[in-house]
């Protein structure tokens, strides 16, 4: 059985119950969360609306791990600023919402954040190419974004392995990431096409064991893979 020492995981609060939630991230992180996943949708970008600046910085006393902002929003570059101070350490924009995608991860990196971008599934592996060399994260999209609680799109594997591919092909120290549908099925998968961080949401909030028995699940499905 391989060990994979290095895969992370990121509960996304997208799934988490709002009236508890600073325990569930408490619990969360306790049950060895690496990083919270805040998923901001402006319901134009995607066909959802969710949280914003407010959130961020009601969370940022409340637990010390990372505060990972996916920005599923159009015009991001107008918020990095207002997210920054609110308490983000990095922030995920899409290739397809930004205008000038190196213009927007040099904004995040400005800001002394991480900066990350994200695919979409129509997205090809290749629009990272010419901006690799300047993110600190690869998100693919194993769903179509916008809502929760949806089934991993099995023909998203072969855009995991193209992306590792190029992240390796780099030389540079670029995670990535996988967001949607995962679960103690998919993981294995995932992680044996390359996958090094792991945004679980309905996998990890809203399963009957509880949050520390759902995150000790959802690792050993990586380390089988």
């Amino acid at each position: 059985m391989a060990e994979h020492p290095t895969i992370k995981i990121a509960p996304s609060i997208l799934a988490a119950d709002f009236s508890h939630l600073a325990a569930q991230i408490e619990e969360a992180q306790a049950a060895g969360a690496d990083r919270i996943h805040v998923d901001v949708m402006d319901g134009h970008f995607v066909p959802n609306i969710s949280i914003g600046v407010p959130v961020v910085r009601s969370l940022r006393p409340i637990t010390d791990l990372p505060l990972e902002t996916h920005l599923m929003i159009s015009e991001p570059d107008r918020f990095l600023d207002d997210f920054a101070e609110a308490g983000s350490d990095s922030m995920l924009v899409h290739m397809e919402g930004a205008v000038d995608i190196d213009r927007t991860v040099h904004h995040i990196k400005s800001l002394g954040k991480g900066a990350g971008v994200v695919l979409n599934p129509a997205t090809p592996a290749a629009a990272i190419g010419e901006i690799i060399a300047d993110v600190d994260q690869v998100l693919v999209m194993t769903v179509n974004p916008g809502f929760g609680g949806q089934a991993f799109m099995d023909h998203m594997l072969a855009k995991i392995a193209q992306v590792r591919e190029l992240i390796d092909r780099s030389g540079r120290p670029v995670e990535l990431s996988v967001d949607g549908g995962i679960d103690c099925d998919s993981v294995p998968e995932a992680v044996a096409a390359g996958a090094g961080v792991l945004v679980a949401g309905s996998s990890v909030f809203r399963t009957g064991e509880g949050i520390a028995a759902a995150m000790a699940a959802l690792k050993a499905a990586a380390e089988s893979a």
